[in-house]
């Protein structure tokens, strides 16, 4: 277990203490907005029948996801943005939503490594039907399958029917060096880098082709599916979406972070160090080759003396963050531009759900409109912090999100999408046994030597969780 340092946990308190004579005025009302006029598609009406019913993506939500209109209410002693999204990173979950996972590595073409972590960990398949819908989730910055948010979700979604869950299949990307992933190959990841997704989905469906894929993100990794489902319009292979505090306009959310003391010193300085020491991890990996552009700017950021995210992707994301030609950038903000999600909401195509929360530190502008998508969804909750939404249940302290996030994959794992909207390139296996689309032969992975069960309790030494 990480922990926040004393200094920056102290001041973050402090700053959450100015907060507390607002708490009566808090607003827990839940805001629910659909487009003007949203889209009309089918779903099965049961598990047992074939037939369809068909209707508004507003009607269903009302109908299938009815814990996502009920307001959110903070546990009483994390009554603020800043309580939440602290406890998030100082809090015991150790003991809250164990589970295994069984990790599969994929070796990319360009020579990176992906940690995928399935859940149920059976050893064998057949204990799982080949259709069983496959929830895909990417972690937020430097987190992993191990995060307290990510297993919130994983838990419920992977038990048993008969246990109360919804028997379902959970494979987590591991970003590039995170969760013990290594780094072979000169690139890391970043908000907008979507490639990485884009090779896993593909070996996903080429691995189990009747399955569907159903997308979840958290904050970092919810920018990331925002822009794949986006960038692929009518091709996605995920036939739905769910962002959780997605970032969405990287620039301005950034630039509001440093505008402020507390954004600043605690959790510009948190994530930027968080990053920091995933790089100085792994710096054997990225200064192989001396000359290349990502090893002459290692020496760089790890000089930094407790960089801010700002620093940390003006000195190494906008040169590191992805493959060329896209990279390197000029500088972060131009970074920030191109990798931003809210500007490709537009292109959206599958029914998509965005939930973040009006008291998030970390994310201050949200895109409500979602430029009028009839497929999207948007939702902003009155409270939660950021990746919180931390209430009381149960004699413990549960998530609210967890609820409407399971009901929203139940009701789009039923759904039957027309063929102009479920149109993925096709998948091959190349002569040197990567699994490759029809189109991209840059791109490509297959499986290597390694992974087995892996602890989904644990975390990253030295590292605050979190985030």
């Amino acid at each position: 277990m990480s922990y926040i340092p004393l200094s920056l946990y102290t001041i973050a308190l402090l700053g959450a203490a100015l907060t507390l004579l607002s708490f009566r005025n808090m607003s827990s009302q839940t805001t629910v907005q659909f487009g003007s006029q949203p889209a009309i598609i089918s779903v099965k009406s049961s598990d047992e029948s074939e037939e369809l019913e068909s209707a508004s993506i507003r009607e269903l939500v009302e109908a299938k996801c009815p814990s996502l209109f009920k307001p959110f209410k903070p546990v009483w002693w994390l009554c603020n943005g800043h309580l939440q999204t602290v406890h998030c990173v100082t809090g015991d979950f150790s003991k809250i939503d164990p589970l295994q996972y069984n990790r599969t590595y994929l070796r990319l073409v360009d020579g990176g490594t992906l940690g995928l972590d399935f859940a149920p960990a059976v050893a064998d398949e057949s204990k799982v039907k080949p259709d069983t819908p496959i929830i895909v989730v990417q972690h937020g910055l430097t987190g992993g399958s191990y995060e307290p948010y990510v297993r919130a979700i994983v838990k419920p979604a992977c038990t048993p029917v008969e246990e109360g869950g919804l028997g379902y299949r959970v494979v987590v990307v591991n970003f590039r060096g995170c969760a013990g992933t290594p780094i072979t190959s000169q690139q890391l990841y970043s908000a907008g880098h979507t490639d990485d997704l884009r090779q896993a989905l593909a070996y996903l469906e080429h691995r189990y082709p009747s399955a569907p894929l159903l997308g979840l993100g958290y904050s970092l990794g919810a920018n990331v599916l925002t822009r794949y489902i986006a960038e692929e319009g009518e091709n996605s292979r995920l036939i739905s979406g769910c962002a959780l505090a997605c970032p969405w306009d990287l620039e301005e959310n950034n630039h509001s972070l440093l505008n402020s003391f507390l954004g600043t010193q605690v959790y510009q300085k948190g994530m930027g160090g968080n990053l920091q020491r995933l790089v100085r991890k792994h710096q054997e990996s990225l200064l192989i080759d001396p000359e290349h552009r990502v090893a002459k700017a290692v020496p760089g950021v790890l000089a930094l003396k407790k960089p801010t995210l700002a620093e940390f992707d003006e000195a190494f994301t906008r040169i590191a963050g992805g493959s060329a030609p896209t990279f390197p950038f000029p500088d972060a903000d131009a970074y920030y531009r191109w990798a931003s999600s809210h500007k490709v909401l537009k292109d959206v195509r599958v029914p998509f759900l965005a939930i973040n929360a009006t008291d998030d530190p970390v994310v201050h502008k949200v895109p409500m409109s979602a430029s009028d998508n009839p497929y999207v969804t948007m939702v902003l909750t009155g409270g939660g912090g950021h990746l919180g939404w931390f209430q009381s249940g149960d004699g413990i302290t549960s998530r609210w999100f967890t609820e409407p996030v399971l009901e929203w994959m139940k009701l789009t794992e039923a759904l039957v999408l027309p063929s102009k909207l479920r149109n993925p390139p096709s998948t091959y296996v190349d002569e040197e046994g990567f699994v490759c689309e029809q189109g991209r032969p840059h791109l490509g992975s297959k499986v290597i030597p390694g992974g087995g069960i892996v602890d989904g309790n644990g975390g990253e030494a030295g590292a605050l969780q979190g985030l």
